[in-house]
């Protein structure tokens, strides 16, 4: 199979892949969003006909126009790193991981290309209709892309629809269906679209409340806040829905995300949900410290969570990594010796394959197929790798759930401030709504760090580990390699806030 690779190199390698996507995710959230506000937007004007609705849309469209050529640009520099950095992941699993990536550019952005033109350079060249059903088709190509996307990135978190081919040392594509269909796919794609609705929302409010503040556009800014807080309300209600259903997902697929989420190593039944906790960083898996200096524990809550029942078992991270024999619990050491098992019988095959010894190859082949569903493990070195970084998934995921908190609370106030129209006097608020953009952005990064490194040390879960699916570069390619990133991308970033903020103060266009 495939030798374990340099992990300073790996480190590096997925030092670089974190930044490239989370300067990618800086652009995503705000396109996908905004793009539906300005179909509403849009709608409105060739609803009503008020050439106030017309100006609301085209500002913007202008700072969705700046946004999205931003998040084009590191996006194609995020899937070349599959081929740089992740050669081995690429043929691996590339067959699989690469048909959702391949229609997602064949066929979403596709229609995101051709309607953008005519979105933003169509105004008195076409209909009116037509130009309304280009910006609609500009919304919906946006979040199609996503869907692909993250049906790939559902795909490493529960992998499912392919066979192992023992001759080419790969994964195959066998049931695109179920890919495409996986809970965890929909569950993410529910969840990072509308929380992305959300940010979009806060962001409108957001600029809105400056120009309040200043007493500027007056008229385009209560339009665009009573628009932008009942939109953030209503996909409020989804974030906290699809959030909770892919919580539930994780206790069934991913058990040891979960248990990192919630910091939890001793397995408990009835378990509490912990509503804040300060960790005691000592603790590491096995020994018998206490998990928490401090913790408030909402009761049951995360039995009711993970199982839909306040009574129920919730494994823990001693249950998941040393076995739980009570509970029916395989320990990773277990796992790894059958990993290893198949490894070895894999490599039997091979060499009686090509001693040209069919009844050998046949039975190396049905001992590789017993243990087959092991196969990543035979490349941990001890059960206590298979843990993630708890303290930092534990606390991103607080910081998220209560940032998330706050947001329908915010949009609540200025939905009905705004149709009281009573906004224009609430400088406090206006104030404090200055900050929801760093704050969405905030929330929305945490949230991949928890579904990314809550995944750890895997690449495709209880498939592939990380430290397998790099390529063969030496630590010093990858550093520098990075280094021109970070440079690269500050620089996009900084050009991107500059340009943003430039067109913020101009304004929409005089009446």
């Amino acid at each position: 199979m495939i030798e374990m690779m340099d992990l300073t190199a790996v480190n590096w390698a997925r030092a670089q892949f974190a930044l490239t996507a989370m300067v990618h995710w800086i652009f995503v959230p705000l396109t996908l969003g905004l793009s539906f506000l300005l179909a509403f937007f849009e709608t409105f004007y060739y609803k009503t006909g008020n050439p106030e609705w017309k100006r609301v849309t085209k500002f913007w469209m202008r700072l969705f126009a700046v946004n999205f050529a931003a998040g084009l640009a590191t996006g194609l520099i995020l899937e070349f790193q599959f081929g740089t950095n992740w050669s081995n992941y690429s043929w691996m699993v590339g067959d699989i991981f690469g048909a959702p990536l391949a229609i997602e550019v064949l066929f979403a952005f596709f229609i995101e290309a051709t309607f953008f033109a005519v979105m933003f350079f169509g105004w008195n060249r076409v209909s009116k209709k037509f130009h309304l059903f280009s910006t609609w088709m500009v919304a919906i190509g946006s979040n199609l892309s996503a869907l692909w996307i993250l049906v790939a990135n559902g795909w490493m978190q529960h992998p499912v629809g392919m066979v192992f081919n023992p001759d080419l040392g790969r994964f195959e594509m066998q049931d695109i269906l179920s890919v495409i269909t996986s809970p965890v796919a929909i569950s993410h794609f529910m969840h990072a679209t509308s929380s992305s609705f959300l940010f979009a929302s806060l962001f409108v409010i957001s600029v809105s409340s400056w120009y309040v503040l200043r007493k500027r556009h007056l008229q385009l800014a209560r339009k665009s806040i009573i628009v932008a807080s009942f939109f953030g309300l209503v996909f409020s209600s989804i974030v906290i829905l699809s959030g909770d259903e892919a919580a539930y997902d994780s206790a069934k697929l991913q058990p040891m995300k979960l248990a990192a989420m919630e910091a939890l190593y001793k397995g408990q039944e009835s378990a509490g949900l912990v509503a804040f906790g300060v960790l005691n960083h000592s603790k590491q898996p096995g020994d018998d410290q206490p998990t928490f200096s401090f913790d408030v524990k909402i009761p049951y809550m995360l039995s009711l969570l993970a199982n839909r029942e306040l009574d129920s078992f919730v494994p823990g991270i001693d249950d998941l990594v040393y076995g739980n024999p009570k509970r029916n619990i395989e320990g990773v050491q277990e796992k790894i010796v059958k990993g290893k098992a198949a490894i070895e019988s894999l490599s039997l095959y091979r060499t009686a394959k090509k001693n040209n010894n069919p009844a050998a190859a046949q039975e190396h082949l049905k001992a590789f197929r017993n243990n087959e569903s092991y196969l990543g493990f035979g490349y941990l070195e001890s059960p206590e790798q298979a843990v993630p970084h708890v303290p930092i998934v534990f606390y991103s995921f607080r910081i998220m759930v209560i940032l998330g908190s706050i947001f329908p609370l915010a949009c609540l106030v200025y939905l009905y401030l705004a149709i009281k129209d009573r906004i224009l006097n609430q400088k406090w608020l206006l104030s404090l709504g200055l900050l929801l953009v760093p704050l969405g952005y905030l929330a929305s990064q945490l949230g991949w760090v928890v579904t990314e490194m809550g995944r750890q040390p895997w690449a495709i879960q209880n498939i592939l580990p990380v430290n397998v699916a790099q390529s063969d570069l030496a630590a010093v390619t990858v550093q520098t390699t990075f280094f021109v990133f970070l440079v690269l991308l500050g620089t996009l970033v900084a050009a991107d806030v500059c340009i943003m903020l430039k067109q913020i103060k101009i304004g929409p266009e005089e009446k």
